[in-house]
């Protein structure tokens, strides 16, 4: 089964590429790919039309934590659909290597690996843990771009184009 076949099994649509709110300009590529690596900017939740999608604050005590675990889920959508504008392929991913997760958490808020826990669920879902597993950081912060509660970024290992 194709990894776009496995996302539509799991109910799993992709967002369109990413769009900044205006006055927001983005001086770096969301994915760069290099040999075989692909290194992917951090990304947050985004709305079907590529928009940042909300809630947005910290924590728990803006954001929920259940909340905040959506917008990992969903931010795992946002990497898979740039991942795929950049390669072409979802099924040329041969390894997810290393993610790591942003949190804009409250001072003291522990649970940082529980809400990035969402994130890589996607990714086991959508690729199997042969593929899927990977390295994982889930770091709480005092902000993050956009207001977003949730940024995740990873390197991921490519076969080579057919």
């Amino acid at each position: 089964m194709s990894i776009d076949e496995r996302l539509a099994d799991l109910g799993l649509q992709l967002p369109a590429s990413p769009s900044m709110p205006a006055g927001v300009v983005a001086t770096f590529s969301w994915v760069r790919t290099v040999g075989d690596r692909v290194l992917v900017s951090g990304h947050g939740a985004q709305d079907l039309d590529g928009s940042p999608m909300g809630p947005f604050g910290r924590v728990p005590d803006e954001v929920s934590p259940e909340q905040a675990t959506g917008s990992a889920r969903a931010a795992a959508l946002s990497v898979l659909s740039s991942v795929k504008s950049a390669i072409g392929e979802l099924d040329r991913i041969t390894a997810w290597v290393a993610v790591a997760g942003y949190v804009q958490a409250q001072p003291g808020y522990a649970r940082t690996t529980a809400v990035i826990n969402a994130f890589s669920e996607v990714i086991l879902d959508v690729f199997g843990n042969e593929v899927g597993q990977h390295a994982r950081t889930a770091i709480g912060v005092a902000a993050l771009p956009l207001n977003l509660p949730v940024v995740v970024a990873a390197e991921l290992s490519l076969a080579p184009a057919h």
